[in-house]
């Protein structure tokens, strides 16, 4: 578990930026809404961002990007983050961080979105490109720099069962979701994956999938935990266009259950989530169990 890191403003940033990048000095900075957890990150002017790990254990991931994502740019239509320039530590900040292009778009979580079903499908869309990206060998594996994404389901299922143990909802079916989740693997080549493709990480303009961020977490392997979007936020209506659109087989699909349940658990359970992820896991956790009896 990552410890509590600096002190991460305006401030800060500006003496970055002044001391590294004199020629955007003086620009305004302001922090993003909503900020992620593992990054915080600020726009700077009209046109750039600055993203800084927000402690020790996310500190890998600033570099991940910088290596991958100009080439997963090349194969992917929709876009995606632009590392510009690579900040070194100083300041009494410990850690490399990066300046970005910025990215117009509102992030889903904010939006309105006209038609689901249609955003369902561009989703979806995304992930079947991003899955045929080419693995180069040296590709991120899961493992602590995927924070286990793309790997089995094993190594978060027993911290699932504890948060619904500790939730009082451990039942026949949520059992029977872990379980299925556990019965069988990726045996595919593998694939890149985003590894938190959440409400915060698509940009929408004018009701359309405009852009996916923060790719801290992706790499090569497993695709199931990239459908936990399905739960979290895709209706009853709009799941099953999600599910045929991003073409994976049904024990990709229960893995990817597995996945959605854990996350819902362990949100619900941790007293400082937020009351906006508390509602979205809620409904998750809903989803997981009805999109179960449904097969």
């Amino acid at each position: 578990m990552s410890t509590a890191g600096p002190v991460i403003d305006e401030a800060l940033v500006a003496r970055l930026i002044s001391d590294q990048f004199p020629e955007w000095a003086g620009l305004p900075i302001v922090a993003a809404s909503p900020q992620g957890w593992d990054n915080r990150t600020f726009r700077l002017g009209d046109t750039l961002t600055v993203r800084l790990p927000s402690a020790e254990g996310y500190a890998h991931q600033i570099l991940k990007e910088s290596r991958w994502l100009p080439y997963l740019a090349k194969h992917l239509r929709i876009a995606v983050p632009k590392p510009l320039e690579l900040g070194h530590p100083a300041h009494g900040y410990p850690f490399a961080w990066s300046v970005n292009a910025w990215l117009d778009g509102q992030v889903l979580s904010l939006a309105a979105i006209p038609d689901e079903a249609a955003l369902a499908m561009e989703l979806a869309s995304f992930l079947v490109e991003l899955r045929a990206v080419p693995t180069d060998d040296d590709a991120p594996r899961p493992g602590p720099d995927t924070a286990h994404r793309g790997g089995p389901f094993a190594y978060y299922a027993p911290e699932a069962r504890a948060a619904l143990r500790s939730l009082d909802v451990e039942s026949p079916v949520t059992d029977q979701v872990i379980d299925e989740a556990l019965a069988s693997q990726w045996a595919s080549p593998p694939v890149w994956f985003h590894g938190d493709v959440g409400v915060d990480n698509l940009l929408i303009a004018d009701g359309r999938l405009a852009g996916v961020l923060d790719f801290g977490c992706c790499g090569v392997g497993d695709p199931a935990c990239d459908l936990v979007i399905a739960f979290t936020y895709l209706s009853d209506d709009s799941r099953p266009v999600f599910r045929r659109t991003v073409g994976l087989d049904d024990d990709t699909w229960r893995r990817a259950r597995g996945w959605a349940l854990w996350k819902a658990a362990i949100t619900l359970v941790s007293p400082g989530a937020p009351q906006a992820r508390r509602t979205e896991q809620k409904r998750a956790f809903a989803a997981v169990l009805r999109d179960v009896s449904g097969d």
